[in-house]
């Protein structure tokens, strides 16, 4: 059975070639979304390292954050912008997942982090997710559950307003585009109080979504938020 499924799997690979993300470099067996090479490229931030890091200083006056971190850097021009664009519009769920593993995997080496009690990936609304077909942030916070063993929590915030997408907005339009979108379910608060939450999300810009996302869980209860993003724009 074992060779019928391994002459099956290359009979796959053969028509569908399992590529590197990055460079389209063809994946050997145990290689996942990048081959070695990209991936010991990655443009790591060590920022989970780092107290008082930028990505925990974009949020400074702003809300509160008990610690923040970017796994890789974003910089214009970088064959790594592939990853969140094929995750978000290319139906490849499984980017998130991969990279979220390797997030959580730092993550887990780290004290301020070992006290989460759950993940809470920033939701989609409803008509966005069901076009996408799954919310890309929520696959990030799988992985990072994969490689910690923190549950994902998304019975707890919702997007309950459709907004415009925040790409190519500035600083001020997108606070206004994401103002009061989100919302706490009806008895959840009670779920969060006393709580220590990882807020997960696909990339760092201005941190508006972020904070908004932020200030409606603190509004709705007495608890600690630490936020974690696969990408920090550069």
């Amino acid at each position: 059975m074992k060779l019928i499924g391994s002459l099956f799997s290359d009979f796959v690979n053969l028509i569908y070639p399992n590529c590197c993300e990055v460079c389209g470099t063809l994946l050997g067996l145990r290689e996942r979304v990048m081959c070695t090479t990209c991936r010991y490229k990655l443009p790591r931030t060590g920022y989970w390292l780092q107290k008082g890091n930028p990505v925990e200083q974009v949020f400074w006056g702003r809300v509160p954050v008990s610690n923040a971190c970017s796994l890789f850097f974003m910089a214009k021009g970088s064959p790594y912008r592939k990853l969140l664009h094929k995750l978000k519009y290319s139906n490849k769920p499984h980017i998130g997942v991969t990279l979220g593993q390797l997030l959580g995997n730092e993550l887990a080496k780290v004290d301020d982090y070992k006290g989460v009690d759950f993940v809470i990936p920033i939701p989609l609304h409803i008509k966005r997710e069901r076009k996408r077909g799954y919310n890309q942030s929520e696959k990030i916070a799988d992985g990072i559950c994969l490689s910690t063993g923190k549950p994902v929590r998304t019975d707890i915030v919702f997007r309950q307003q459709y907004n415009e997408t925040q790409t190519k907005k500035t600083r001020v339009d997108r606070w206004s585009n994401v103002s009061g979108i989100f919302a706490v379910r009806p008895k959840a608060a009670e779920l969060l109080a006393g709580k220590h939450i990882l807020l997960v999300d696909d990339v760092l810009t201005t941190g508006s979504t972020l904070e908004a996302c932020i200030t409606t869980i603190l509004n709705a209860a007495d608890c600690k938020v630490s936020v974690a993003t696969l990408a920090v724009a550069k």
